[in-house]
């Protein structure tokens, strides 16, 4: 547990497994196995008859897989649930956990340039077979595009004035690594924001690197098919962008506009919210400083 516990320290354990209601017979998903902290704890809590089946892209994490009758680890983006599912043959299942954003092993690997804190290569991918890296984005996309994607996903208010200084300063020199981007982009940040700033720039680029939005939409749209009538969803999301798209799809069964009625005019959405927004105690935030942003939404299928 210790090696696990150092891979990942896992958010919100306990309400998040809590609000699955296993059942110990049951099927359920755990789409972000990383250091395997949640994917345990769901095990602990199904009987012999139980089964759990978990995704990650990382190939890192597959070195923490569980030697477990019960358990099957999938080398795969989580976009792609209901395609591995059905190739095991399972189409139902009565719960689906997923623990969004970065491990903290990926943030600590220096070398995969998650962090602000670490000089290394612009990379940031979760799936090291992937072709797109942050350098990709950084030296080759369009100014315009560059500017969306530090705005859409950072939200910066600075991001047309950020995307040309990236610009100009690569027809010099390409940019090849997070201390050089952070000295370019240096008078957009004053000391008293530098972290939060420089947290927000790397955000907007990881997100567009690994597709994390486009990503979750089609993992949510897939939930519906697979979930028994009431199977649970847990939700775990650490951004304001990530946590709307959670809210409006439970609430309303899509990301945008209102919920669809029938022909008498009654809502008709697959899920329904349980219980309120989770947020980690001051506990928690203690020991984890990760957690601080993390948000759980729970959902139970109608």
């Amino acid at each position: 547990m210790k090696m696990v516990m150092l891979y990942h320290n896992p958010v919100l354990l306990f309400e998040s497994i809590d609000g699955l209601a296993i059942r110990e017979d049951g099927v359920y998903v755990d789409v972000t196995f990383g250091g395997g902290g949640h994917s345990k704890e769901i095990l602990k809590r199904l009987s012999s008859k139980g089964k759990l089946f978990a995704f990650d892209q990382d190939s890192d994490a597959l070195k923490n897989t569980i030697d477990d009758e019960r358990f099957t680890l999938i080398s795969a983006n989580f976009r792609y649930i209901k395609r591995f599912l059905r190739s095991y043959g399972i189409t139902k299942v009565n719960g689906i956990l997923a623990d969004l954003g970065v491990s903290s092993h990926q943030f600590d690997e220096a070398q995969r340039g998650f962090s602000t804190r670490f000089e290394a290569d612009l990379d940031m991918r979760m799936d090291k077979n992937s072709s797109l890296s942050a350098y990709d984005i950084i030296n080759k996309y369009k100014e315009e595009k560059l500017s969306n994607v530090l705005f859409q996903y950072g939200e910066l208010r600075n991001a047309k004035a950020m995307a040309k200084t990236i610009v100009n300063a690569r027809k010099e020199n390409e940019i090849k690594t997070s201390f050089a981007l952070k000295k370019i982009l240096k008078k957009f940040l004053p000391n008293n924001k530098e972290h939060k700033i420089l947290a927000q720039i790397f955000q907007a680029i990881r997100i567009e690197v690994n597709q994390e939005i486009e990503v979750l939409k089609e993992f949510l749209l897939q939930t519906p098919d697979l979930l028994e009538k009431g199977g649970r969803l847990s939700v775990i999301s650490y951004h304001s962008l990530e946590d709307r798209l959670v809210k409006r799809f439970i609430q309303n069964g899509k990301f945008e506009g209102e919920a669809e009625k029938d022909f008498y005019g009654n809502v008709n959405v697959p899920f329904k919210k349980e219980g309120k927004l989770i947020i980690p105690s001051d506990k928690e935030i203690k020991k984890n400083n990760r957690a601080r942003s993390a948000k759980l939404r729970i959902a139970v299928r109608n």
